[in-house]
């Protein structure tokens, strides 16, 4: 049986840890307050985007027209998807960096001069949606981001392959991998 006393040692334990909880998310409030923010900035990122669009929509290419700028000089094929992917299969004569290393630093070692051509492509310009080539969600295609991305970096002269074919298709020079077959 519980005494007077215990009830009142067990109420003033539940006091002090309600008033413990209470401080505790207190200093924990605080705590987030006073962290520094984080270094995105959404909106930036919208107005960089809007100020693309327009940019991007003269700059959509034919095979035809990416295969004749391929092979021009001061012209840079970038393949952004994942090593693996790359590795698996891409078009001839591509470079790899994959969109989540794109730093000044990353960027510079692959395209030196901020005055290169840069031809894009990526899963969503390929049917046959197997890998390495799996197709996203259409607005989310990596293009997208890829294009923005190295326009924010600095890099204009970007185009992009703006047409759905086959990896198989004989303009388009796929390079099959070795890796996981």
């Amino acid at each position: 049986m519980f005494s007077r006393k215990h009830g009142v040692r067990n109420s003033l334990i539940c006091g002090l840890l309600a008033i413990a909880t209470f401080i505790g998310i207190g200093l924990a409030a605080n705590a987030q307050e006073a962290m520094e923010p984080s270094e995105v900035d959404f909106a930036g990122f919208l107005d960089l985007s809007d100020e693309v669009f327009a940019y991007r929509e003269a700059r959509l290419l034919t095979l035809d027209d990416f295969n004749q700028m391929a092979g021009e000089p001061n012209t840079l094929i970038l393949d952004a998807r994942s090593a693996y992917a790359f590795e698996m299969g891409h078009i001839a004569g591509a470079v790899n960096l994959p969109f989540s290393d794109f730093t000044d630093e990353k960027l510079a070692e692959i395209i030196p001069s901020k005055d290169t051509r840069i031809l894009i492509y990526c899963n969503n310009n390929f049917s046959d949606d197997a890998e390495p080539i799996p197709l996203k969600r259409i607005s989310l295609a990596l293009n997208i981001p890829t294009f923005i991305n190295l326009y924010g970096y600095g890099y204009e002269d970007i185009y992009e392959l703006a047409v759905m074919t086959e990896t198989t298709h004989p303009d388009v020079n796929w390079v099959q991998g070795e890796v996981g077959l």
